[in-house]
């Protein structure tokens, strides 16, 4: 059913709150299980009230995660990294240095309560990353994540992906947006189980920006949509 726009719009607005939320980065790269089992405590924790809301960023070693919705046929190559199940929505996807994944464990219920609104919130975030670092990014119906012109002009490729759950309202997982992976990694898989489309990256783009700052604008960024931030210690420490 087609949602009042007058109505989307309120949901979308609904989603700031002025209470900050924890925003932490870890330094080098996190194992996948490790994120996860840390992610799952401190949801729960926030679901009973018992911790702020949280960003983590962090990157991953080379790994495919199967979401799911993960086809078997769609593991093109399963002895190439790592392959792990995931409780996120979606199908395959990669992880991998280069890539900036944005952990989201945010309250939605206390935030409007209203899911669509909230992933076309985040999906909003990343565009307005993109668009400061000089990148137009789009969104379509029937393809999950964010995609990109490419600079031949013959289509178009994935440049960041979406992937939530929740539990008890409180949201687990969230993005993963390509700076300057090693894009030949996405091989092995049909990723997110669109084989008619590319991956692309920020670096690919002729974008060439370090981390920290793609961090920064992330941040700021994140601030105008969902409200403030403020440090945190890494999760798993």
């Amino acid at each position: 059913m087609e949602q009042n726009p007058a109505r989307f719009s309120e949901a979308l607005s609904a989603l700031y709150s002025p209470a900050p939320v924890d925003w932490a980065v870890s330094a080098g790269r996190t194992g996948y299980e490790a994120a996860v089992a840390a992610m799952e405590a401190r949801a729960a924790a926030i679901a009973a009230g018992e911790a702020p809301e949280l960003v983590w960023l962090v990157e991953h070693p080379p790994l495919y995660t199967a979401g799911t919705s993960a086809r078997a046929g769609d593991l093109l190559q399963p002895d190439r990294f790592p392959v792990i199940p995931s409780g996120r929505g979606g199908q395959y996807t990669y992880h991998g240095p280069g890539q900036r994944v944005i952990y989201t464990m945010l309250d939605v219920k206390r935030r409007g309560g209203d899911v669509r609104a909230f992933v076309a919130a985040l999906e909003a975030w990343i565009i307005d990353v993109l668009s400061d670092l000089g990148v137009a990014g789009e969104t379509h119906p029937g393809r999950v994540g964010i995609w990109v012109a490419r600079r031949d002009a013959t289509g178009e490729d994935k440049i960041a992906a979406i992937g939530l759950r929740l539990k008890k309202w409180v949201s687990l997982h969230g993005a993963s947006l390509n700076v300057a992976p090693d894009l030949s990694h996405y091989d092995g898989i049909v990723p997110c189980g669109i084989s008619e489309h590319g991956v692309t990256s920020l670096a690919e783009l002729g974008v060439e920006v370090q981390m920290n700052e793609v961090d920064r604008i992330l941040r700021a960024r994140f601030a105008r949509r969902f409200g403030p931030t403020q440090d945190a210690p890494n999760p798993e420490s």
